[in-house]
């Protein structure tokens, strides 16, 4: 068979004409090709649990491998029912407020698409996460960006309320913050609520780092809130919380008014999730101790991190969650802290040899704020590789 005429393929007006390929692929590829450590994309590089893995097997081998319900296998939205209640103190009825989704960036597109029409407004705190963005323009939405405040990357509320119009659909919000690694306090979740109180927005909370919250805090999950749980999509992540990020299965928590606009969607872009891993899951979340003790597991490898760091010229910047470390490079004593974040990062990696991200790819405009991001989900080994090759610097 020939190959395909080129003159034959039709012609296409790009839905999403300003995106191309993520600045996650190109500095993993770029680690891939100098074998850097790749401290850029998160990603965990070491194994999850064997009782987890243990656990789909017995799934498979019981039979449990055609299509589950389209909201998710029964068990596991009742074990995260209990896991709200137990953790947040929400009341959810599992049979009409939990899906069960195809990861976390499915479930915030599921979110957006159901509420979203075309013209509507959606308000993103900057800097933020790469899909927001493209999902609310292939809904046909407004953009509206506001940045946390540069440098403590917290909320202004007094520019968030400035923002909302009446066209104002819905508003976006992550914490723990990725990339900076901030997290909402409540008296900051508590202005947010008396903020939205008068309106019809929706709230969509991005909570995938839920159980990376350092230095005895609590996350502060909307899902605490009445006034803000009665109105959002409160997102989850088992590839962060288990550390299987290929799997791609979260879930999302609604009051079931919204988790019915959800669902109409849900059942025609994804349908339903992975079988076998979804009755893993809820077999092994019996046991909450994974993820009670997680925010301890990652605050080890934070401070081993930051340890390192400290003795370079990097400026630390503060890391209440997540499992990224920000850091300022204005201070590094090498003529190269004098180039935009994305060129700095293409430097560190061909001749430091340690891959990281730019904060300007996480703005609409590019704000170069000499900041790059560090990713510590990786094993103590990997850790002090960087640390190794970092303190050159």
């Amino acid at each position: 068979m020939s190959a395909p005429d080129p003159a034959f393929t039709p012609t296409l007006v790009s839905r999403l004409p300003n995106v191309g390929t993520t600045i996650f692929s190109v500095m993993s590829a770029l680690a891939a090709d100098t074998g850097a450590v790749n401290l850029g994309q998160g990603f965990p590089d070491f194994d999850c649990d064997p009782v987890l893995v243990d656990a789909v097997t017995a799934a498979m081998q019981a039979g449990h491998n055609q299509y589950p319900p389209m909201p998710g296998v029964p068990a596991l939205r009742q074990a995260m029912a209990d896991k709200m209640l137990a953790l947040y103190g929400l009341t959810c009825d599992p049979a009409t407020d939990i899906t069960v989704t195809a990861g976390a960036t499915q479930a915030i597109l599921t979110a957006i698409l159901a509420v979203v029409h075309p013209g509507d407004e959606v308000i993103v705190l900057e800097p933020c996460y790469d899909s927001y963005v493209p999902n609310i323009e292939l809904a046909g939405g407004v953009v509206v960006r506001v940045p946390l405040t540069p440098g403590s990357f917290r909320p202004d509320f007094g520019a968030i309320g400035a923002a909302i119009t009446p066209r104002t659909r819905a508003l976006i919000i992550n914490s723990p913050h990725n990339p900076s690694g901030q997290v909402w306090s409540e008296p900051d979740m508590l202005a947010l609520q008396d903020l939205l109180q008068p309106t019809n927005i929706v709230l969509i909370s991005d909570e995938v780092y839920e159980h990376m919250v350092f230095d005895g805090e609590q996350h502060q999950s909307a899902a605490r809130f009445p006034g803000l749980a009665a109105r959002a999509f409160i997102v989850s992540s088992f590839g962060k919380t288990y550390h299987v990020t290929g799997w791609k299965i979260g879930t999302v928590v609604a009051p079931a008014p919204l988790m019915a606009e959800f669902r109409k969607v849900h059942q025609f872009n994804v349908f339903t999730v992975n079988t076998p891993m979804q009755h893993a899951l809820a077999t092994y979340m019996v046991t909450p101790a994974p993820y009670l003790e997680l925010s301890g597991f990652y605050q080890r490898k934070r401070d081993l991190f930051r340890q390192g760091l400290s003795g370079t010229r990097f400026r630390l910047l503060p890391g209440q969650g997540t499992y990224f470390q920000c850091v300022g490079i204005e201070d590094l004593a090498v003529p190269e802290r004098d180039l935009p974040e994305a060129e700095f990062c293409q430097w560190l990696t061909r001749e430091v040899g340690v891959a990281a991200i730019p904060l300007s790819a996480f703005y609409g405009n590019g704000f170069d704020q000499k900041v790059v991001r560090f990713c510590f989900a990786k094993r103590d080994d990997t850790l002090q590789a960087a640390l190794k090759r970092l303190a050159s610097l």
